[in-house]
């Protein structure tokens, strides 16, 4: 893109003018340049992730992974994987943290069943070019990429947690660049198999469904932080359903998970 070729000027009018267009042009310059670099950039990687076989299991064994990405708890998930025994590991970001503190006092009140890992702390995608995924703005640089996992390893040190191992980014979605970075600062990356809840859009009855249908080394997503999101019921029905069929439940720290994309090897 070229700059306007301006005529100086004397007159205080026509100089504010030049200034303005000046201004207008370097903006749509930015704004294409930022636009060209996204679009050469390398494609997207939603990783997949999945438990290596447990020769000593004949069951099976899933994983239950739960994102908590702001907002509030959802205690009807909360309180069924208290009442019925079922361990999940979940991911926090440092915004939910601060607004649910009763929450994560009950699952410190039961490190047996919850294992708390890093979503960011801001929820931003850990993605290095600027771009929107889902709607949300991506951190857009890898200074930025490394300040939202290192923020939100920050805001689980605070609450007394044991350092996190692992690393989920908000969508879900990384860009190969920022993956390679998050491994070097010591986490590998939470994919998953099925997605349970659709980002909590789904309603009840297709959650359950999907949920019901995990088999054996499965790592299932979904979240708790949807507390009026018809998904929360469907949640709980599609974890009943994988209990009455006796597949045992794993966190991530108790099981090796198998990720895609170099996430976790």
């Amino acid at each position: 893109m070229t700059a306007p070729i301006l005529k100086q000027n004397r007159h205080p009018l026509q100089k504010l003018l030049c200034a303005i267009a000046l201004s207008v042009w370097a903006a749509s310059a930015a704004h294409a340049a930022h636009a060209a670099h996204a679009a050469h950039a390398a494609p997207l990687v939603e990783p997949t992730l999945r438990l290596k076989a447990d020769a000593g299991d004949n069951v099976g064994r899933v994983a239950l992974t739960l994102d908590a990405c702001g907002g509030q708890t959802d205690t009807r998930i909360l309180s069924a994987l208290v009442e019925n025994r079922i361990p999940a590991t979940i991911f926090v970001t440092g915004i939910w943290l601060k607004r649910n503190a009763a929450a994560v006092e009950i699952m410190r009140a039961h490190p047996d069943l919850f294992e708390l890992e890093n979503h960011g702390g801001r929820h931003i995608p850990a993605v290095d070019t600027p771009q929107k995924i889902y709607g949300i703005r991506s951190a857009g640089s890898p200074e930025a990429v490394q300040a939202e996992v290192e923020s939100g390893a920050a805001a689980l040190a605070r609450t007394g947690e044991p350092a996190p191992k692992w690393f989920r980014g908000a969508t879900a979605e990384y860009s190969p660049s920022a993956i390679a970075m998050i491994r070097k600062l010591g986490f590998k990356i939470a994919g998953f198999s099925i997605n349970g809840d659709g980002g909590s859009l789904l309603g009840a009855k297709e959650t359950a469904r999907r949920i019901a249908a995990a088999k054996d080394g499965d790592v299932i997503i979904a979240h708790i932080n949807q507390p009026t999101h018809a998904a929360g019921e469907g949640v709980v029905q599609g974890l009943l359903a994988l209990k009455a069929k006796g597949l045992t439940f794993v966190r991530l720290d108790e099981a090796d998970g198998v990720g895609n994309d170099g996430t976790t090897d």
